[in-house]
């Protein structure tokens, strides 16, 4: 009784297996097809975060990694994957800048000091190095930016460069002259600490 009882126990753990890998197929599967709409670059990206997302079933199944390292990176591939898919429908380009998807306390491996989550604001630079492009949800919260490629971090260090010069001999230019005390005029003369009207002459 009790070895049949295990006996139909392994056999719906192997339908249960089967079920999810054959799901996970028909959604690979899917997901392939939904990309035909786009160039080869932006297939190559996606292709690329699908293979990363087998690498790390592939670590789950060998139990190398826990429970929550594998949701944590599964979410980042769903938000990479959703923000790649965005930028590329709304720019109608095959192109994608290089991505980095972080969540809140991860922001730390990315600027030496991290700005503040509330502060970001879309399109915004940091650093010359980084543009914030938003926030998406997949599982947990992360905050998506892209890397400035070297020419536009060069650009931006130039234009800010420029800029403080020019501030510089604007605050030079606004200093008023150094001015001393007033010459005495044609209507006064000094006498010691004040000054008095001149007299009229008396001679004609």
């Amino acid at each position: 009784m009790m070895k049949s009882k295990r006996v139909f126990q392994i056999v719906i753990l192997a339908a249960l297996c089967a079920l999810c890998a054959g799901g996970a197929l028909a959604q690979s599967a899917q997901e392939a097809a939904d990309e035909e709409e786009f160039g080869p670059v932006v297939r190559a990206y996606l292709g690329y975060l699908r293979d990363e997302q087998e690498v790390v079933d592939d670590r789950k199944s060998r139990r190398e990694i826990s429970p929550a390292y594998y949701r944590r990176n599964s979410n980042r591939i769903r938000a990479l994957r959703q923000i790649a898919i965005r930028i590329a429908r709304e720019s109608g380009n095959d192109y994608l800048p290089e991505l980095e998807a972080a969540t809140r306390d991860e922001m730390k491996n990315l600027f030496e000091q991290p700005p503040s989550a509330a502060s970001l604001r879309v399109g915004e630079v940091i650093n010359n190095t980084f543009r914030y492009l938003g926030a998406v949800r997949a599982g947990e919260v992360f905050y998506i930016f892209s890397r400035l490629d070297p020419y536009e971090q060069a650009e931006l260090m130039e234009k800010e460069k420029r800029q403080k010069t020019q501030d510089s001999s604007a605050q030079r230019g606004a200093q008023p002259p150094a001015t001393g005390p007033p010459a005495p005029t044609a209507a006064t003369e000094s006498d010691g600490n004040e000054a008095r009207p001149r007299r009229a002459s008396s001679s004609p």
